[in-house]
């Protein structure tokens, strides 16, 4: 919930109600990416949403099934299979009528009676529903999520990757003569065609679920990298306002920034651990110091982009002061930002919760990213950045150690963000923390 604008009593915001998103689409569309992303997104809005997994509840029962089993044609397990998915949207209507404001229900649900049924239940418990249905025709999207996401599902632990995409592409092949779209102009729905070429809405309603479409405008599920660092060393380390150069040690580790990464990426195509090498983005604030270390990179032909949006937070009257001097000449300010880091405005000052409201922009920016990204950036901005991909809480916010002289690598997945933390070797190393 960073970037929650406001607090209501009931938890609920924007005046819309429970909401109920349904997904719809044959097995490896990105339907758990787009359920998982888009829950994850308006958790930071300070919007109470949980995802719903069928897949989850069946697992949790039955455990690991032959594909046979998920075959609309399987009369042995339709009753198995009914019972699941009313036990998942019965937890699911409990959960919004308890104060959840979206409910995200991520099936297939590819046949017209499913959806239908669906919409009863939900409209008996006054409901609103949003069908978000993933189509995609081409085969090499499809083959490049079997491998990339369908390999790492649950259902395949310690599966070999090659028995485990025949295994799924049967799955598959058992669910198309049954998958209908949606044609009902009635239902609200969101048709997404090949992962972000084109969406298609129909009848949709409201500032919330506007702000979900606007969302699925920039997501897609293709594999990319995104990798954090913090900004080299400038020449006044204490002073905002100074707007400093880089020192010359800063400069030294811009280099070495650059290298490590260009050699770490060869090296994992070497390896083959990337099937390819993606064209890479280096992102920087536009203050001087963070010019100067993206410039190391567009010395070597690199993308570099330039967004204000990634200035760090401006610490106000504290400017240059250090913690101590702060304690001293604010006493009741500092007290106030220890008990609430998060929410605590300095006079003058920026908050956390200001820096990650600044942030949304700069995050659709990153959604809509198909190259791997390289942000360059301060602490402050780095920790929001990092506690949305992760969803982690906002009050965790302010403590999150990014180092220096590191490379942060993540990884999104259907299943959530991985991240591996990379040691770059310095000749001097400096890791000052936020002085607020």
């Amino acid at each position: 919930m960073a970037a929650r604008l406001y607090v209501t009593d009931s938890g609920r915001y924007f005046h819309a109600g429970a909401i109920a998103i349904i997904t719809v689409g044959l097995p490896a569309r990105g339907k758990t990416h787009v359920s998982r992303s888009l829950c994850r997104y308006l958790r930071w809005l300070g919007v109470p949403t949980k995802v719903f997994s069928v897949g989850n509840y069946r697992r949790q029962r039955l455990g690991t099934m032959p594909n046979d089993f998920f075959s609309p044609a399987n009369e042995d397990t339709k009753e198995q299979r009914l019972l699941i998915a009313e036990a998942c949207l019965k937890d699911m209507i409990e959960w919004l009528e308890r104060g959840g404001q979206v409910g995200i229900y991520d099936a297939s649900n590819t046949t017209d009676e499913r959806r239908a049924w669906i919409q009863r239940k939900l409209k008996e418990h006054d409901i609103q529903t949003l069908f978000i249905e993933s189509i995609c025709n081409k085969q090499e999207i499809i083959d490049s999520n079997i491998r990339s996401v369908k390999i790492s599902s649950p259902d395949y632990v310690g599966w070999d990757p090659e028995a485990a995409v025949r295994d799924f592409k049967n799955r598959i092949e058992n669910h198309l003569p049954y998958y209908k779209t949606i044609r009902d102009p009635e239902l609200p729905f969101v048709k997404l065609m090949n992962v972000g070429e084109q969406l298609i809405v129909n009848n949709v309603k409201g500032y919330l679920q506007s702000r979900i479409v606007y969302y699925l405008m920039h997501l897609h599920i293709q594999p990319r990298i995104i990798y954090f660092a913090r900004i080299p060393e400038s020449l006044n380390e204490g002073s905002y306002k100074a707007d400093a150069d880089l020192s010359s040690v800063g400069h030294k580790q811009a280099e070495a920034l650059k290298n490590f990464l260009i050699n770490y990426r060869q090296q994992q195509l070497d390896m083959g651990i990337e099937e390819k090498l993606r064209p890479l983005t280096v992102w920087g604030s536009t203050r001087k110091h963070a010019s100067q270390a993206v410039r190391h990179f567009a010395e070597d032909d690199i993308l570099v982009r330039a967004l204000p949006l990634l200035t760090e937070r401006n610490p106000g009257e504290c400017d240059g002061l250090t913690p101590q001097q702060i304690k001293a000449k604010f006493p009741e300010e500092y007290t106030k930002s220890q008990q609430d880091p998060y929410n605590h405005r300095y006079p003058r000052a920026e908050s956390y919760h200001d820096l990650a409201v600044r942030l949304e922009a700069c995050i659709m920016e990153l959604e809509r990213e198909k190259n791997d990204v390289l942000i360059i950036g301060h602490d402050s901005v780095l920790r929001c950045l990092y506690a949305y991909l992760f969803d982690r809480p906002d009050d965790e916010i302010p403590s999150i150690h990014i180092p220096r002289n590191y490379l942060i690598q993540i990884k999104p997945s259907a299943y959530g963000c991985r991240e591996t933390r990379l040691e770059i070797q310095m000749e001097q190393e400096s890791d000052e923390d936020d002085q607020l």
